[in-house]
């Protein structure tokens, strides 16, 4: 018995052809209502935040009450390098030595644990990060609110954040290449910071950005452990101001010009966020190619 060849280069029929074309325009519209909300904030914030946005605002502190206009938002600015900064210090070291355990060591029930955990504190609720530091730190010793509390919480939410998306990297890695710097004679380790790592570096640096952007726009946790502060101050053990807690407290108060400098703070975080995150994009599809 024998078949009719098919053939491949055959059109299609009208049929099959007005089905592709619906479900095409459907995702053309699923994709559309999905952007139709972010680019309302968008718009919103630029058009809000911009017509407030001044040179004074970028270079001076927020005034000592709501009503008084003027002022700006630099103890913010420099409250979320601060915090960020000292986020990065403890997360980043330790998230990329976590997932070198993880991948090129860990294969047994511990590892299943720290995977675990960190897929857990992945999606956990930043407000609870703030919680814990909370009790654990400023309650029982003498750290108080301050800029280090904030800190540590920001580290705990990047750091999931960092092990597994450095782990999917490693992962990505070609095995040729470990195996050809052990033929050579090249320990574990050393094949691991010579020749894993430098062929890692380009996504470990957009997992590291993307953690980076997602504790800048933090707001819960900071309440908890930063606490505030209307002036420009510089110290790890005083509460200090950041962006996401400018905008609260300006969004909150029903005075139009506290509402006016918390817009300005929201398009100055969204640009910082966007910068990070098309940084990283823009290096992950440099690791495609």
């Amino acid at each position: 018995m024998t078949t009719a060849p098919v053939s491949l280069g055959r059109p299609l029929s009208a049929r099959r052809r007005l089905a592709d074309r619906l479900a095409l325009t459907a995702m053309y519209a699923a994709v559309g209502v999905s952007l139709i909300p972010l680019a309302l904030i968008a718009y919103f914030l630029i058009v809000r935040g911009l017509g407030a946005m001044s040179w004074e605002f970028l270079t001076s502190s927020q005034p000592l009450s709501y009503v008084q206009h003027g002022g700006g938002a630099l103890n913010a600015l420099v409250g979320t390098l601060y915090m960020v900064g000292l986020a990065s210090l403890l997360a980043v070291p330790l998230g990329i030595a976590a997932a070198i355990y993880l991948n090129e060591y860990g294969s047994g029930r511990f590892a299943a644990v720290v995977r675990f955990f960190a897929d857990v504190m992945t999606g956990v609720p930043s407000v609870f990060v703030g919680l814990f530091i909370y009790t654990l730190l400023i309650v029982p010793t003498s750290l108080g609110f301050s800029a280090m509390a904030g800190g540590m919480a920001l580290a705990l939410i990047m750091l999931p954040i960092i092990i597994r998306s450095t782990e999917e990297i490693l992962r990505l890695v070609p095995p040729s290449l470990r195996d050809a710097s052990a033929a050579l004679g090249a320990t574990r380790a050393y094949t691991i910071m010579k020749v894993v790592l430098p062929a890692a570096r380009r996504g470990i640096t957009t997992g590291v950005m993307l953690a980076v952007a997602r504790a800048a726009g933090e707001t819960a946790p900071l309440i908890m452990t930063a606490l505030g502060s209307v002036q420009l101050v510089f110290g790890w053990t005083i509460p200090i101001s950041a962006l996401p807690l400018f905008i609260y407290d300006g969004a909150r108060n029903p005075f139009a010009a506290g509402q006016q400098r918390a817009f300005a703070a929201a398009a100055e975080l969204l640009a910082i966020v966007l910068v990070f995150t098309v940084t990283a994009s823009r290096h992950d599809r440099g690791l495609g190619q």
